[in-house]
């Protein structure tokens, strides 16, 4: 059995459609199962069992024989949050019980860390496992993620194979249910859809024009593809970024989900707000020499290209993956 922890939520529900497509089909899914709008991501998705995440220790303890693999995937991933307790619960003290059932039970593991643990990137992004010890995240989301993989790297006890995914700017199907926290290309399609142009913050910093800002945007299905490699190699153990290794601007992005819906480009800076001006991120972009190293040897899907597949295969169809 395959264990995938955020079964219902964007990567969690991507990289089961995606195991499916592949012949993997003895998959186990455990979320909280609450939301109406992140079971959506799971309809028609062949599943050999749900496990409320309340239930997921006791069910481990149950089934460790059969268990191949566990992808944890699950988190509570909102960046606006600020209430610490909410992450220590669900990220950090969830994860490490997810640790350590998987060295009692000599289970591999690939969990999820994100780029959020770089901060505004001031030591750079190179996914080197010490530097997790001097890393400054900007939110408690990225704190608890950060606070977890120092954490297991301290432990002198770890998992036969173990592998932390730090996730760039993902976009995709399967995000509809994100609000706010969705990406940039979702947001977009939905601003050109509803007011025939796109609004991006403006530059507060002199080194960037308008919308010139950068981020490492990475297409779902790439994101599941280096997973799934991640669970048929098992060569590598540490810490791992998962981007393209190509900075893009968010104008870029703009123009590419306006042409993709086939309309002209209509872009409306307006300021940054005051209360994020600060923590504002100008520059990401993944340093992937890691994983080229452990043997991952696929392109990445251009921006263009995802953007176009994104629009015109699921935005504007509403369609699931």
């Amino acid at each position: 059995m395959i264990v995938v922890t955020g079964a219902a939520g964007f990567i969690g529900s991507a990289l089961i459609a995606h195991l499916l497509e592949e012949g993997y089909t003895d998959i186990v899914a455990v979320d909280d199962f609450s939301r109406a709008d992140k079971n959506a991501n799971l309809l028609n998705k062949k599943l050999r069992e749900r496990v409320h995440r309340d239930d997921f220790f006791s069910w481990i303890d149950q089934n460790e024989q059969f268990i191949q693999l566990i992808f944890h995937l699950g988190a509570r991933t909102d960046t606006t949050e600020f209430d610490r307790s909410i992450f220590d619960r669900l990220n950090l003290n969830y994860s490490k019980e997810v640790w350590n059932k998987c060295i009692d039970y000599a289970l591999p593991l690939v969990y999820a860390s994100s780029a959020a643990t770089y901060g505004l990137g001031e030591f750079g992004y190179e996914d080197k496992d010490d530097l997790a010890l001097k890393l400054k995240p900007l939110n408690p989301y990225g704190v608890s993620k950060n606070d977890f993989d120092k954490w297991i790297l301290n432990q002198p006890r770890k998992p036969f194979f173990y592998a932390g995914i730090k996730f760039f700017n993902v976009y995709g199907p399967n995000e509809y249910h994100k609000g706010r926290m969705a990406s940039v290309v979702y947001h977009t399609h939905r601003q050109i859809g509803e007011t025939g142009k796109m609004k991006l913050f403006q530059s507060h910093n002199r080194d960037f024009a308008n919308g010139e800002q950068k981020r490492d945007f990475v297409y779902i299905k790439d994101v599941v593809k280096v997973l799934q490699f991640m669970m048929e190699e098992r060569k590598v153990c540490g810490l791992f970024n998962l981007g393209t290794g190509e900075a893009r601007t968010f104008n870029d992005l703009a123009t590419s989900t306006f042409r993709a819906m086939n309309i002209e480009p209509k872009i409306e800076y307006i300021p940054t707000p005051e209360d994020i001006r600060d923590k504002y991120q100008y520059f990401t972009q993944a340093e992937m020499q890691k994983l080229r190293s452990a043997g991952y040897s696929q392109p990445f899907t251009g921006l263009e290209e995802g953007i176009e597949e994104y629009v015109k295969e699921y935005l504007q169809t509403a369609r699931y993956y």
